[in-house]
């Protein structure tokens, strides 16, 4: 069955190696028959939630105008969401972080979400990658009857392009390329 997946890349660097696994991800599941789209979070101009509850106390539109609410419908709209970070201090960057606080309104509406997440961090050891997933799982949590299908974790990979020699880039595309199988 053909599904509507959002992929929400929070890397500063454009072609690094986050990126890279996204792109790998999103051949797969084109390849699959899906329909994808890939939002860089660094081209949008998405400002912190303001804590002010208009839109969570009173139903009203938040009072900011940036690109926030967009990428939100997109997320409700979606079948699948793919969160991807780099992996800052052994957790998602602030980026992601600032994205995901702003769904504080709609995360009930995101249900029956299948989830999918890419990290990549410099040093070599998968354990420390954890507390990012976590932050991640955190969110999936919320949305209701949500799933996480898989995990792509690249370590190892500091400098732009270090991923291109690991099996994560072949685990991104698998992991693309079977969504929505099981």
């Amino acid at each position: 069955m053909k599904k509507s997946i959002i992929i929400l890349s929070s890397t500063s660097r454009r072609g690094g190696n986050t990126d890279l696994l996204c792109d790998r991800f999103m051949e797969g599941a084109k390849d699959a028959g899906h329909n994808v789209e890939k939002i860089l979070l660094r081209d949008k101009n998405i400002n912190e939630c303001l804590g002010c509850g208009l839109c969570y106390n009173f139903h009203k539109e938040c009072p900011q105008k940036d690109d926030a609410a967009l990428i939100i419908d997109k997320m409700v709209n979606s079948d699948v969401i793919v969160m991807a970070s780099p992996v800052y201090f052994y957790n998602i960057c602030g980026r992601l972080k600032t994205m995901i606080d702003r769904c504080c309104a709609h995360f009930l509406e995101m249900t029956n979400k299948e989830f999918y997440l890419i990290a990549a961090m410099g040093e070599d050891n998968r354990e420390l990658m954890e507390r990012a997933f976590d932050s991640m799982r955190s969110f999936i949590m919320c949305c209701p009857n949500s799933k996480e299908k898989g995990v792509v974790a690249a370590t190892g990979s500091l400098n732009i392009g270090d991923v291109k020699s690991s099996p994560a880039m072949e685990a991104a595309y698998q992991l693309g390329y079977t969504v929505g199988s099981s």
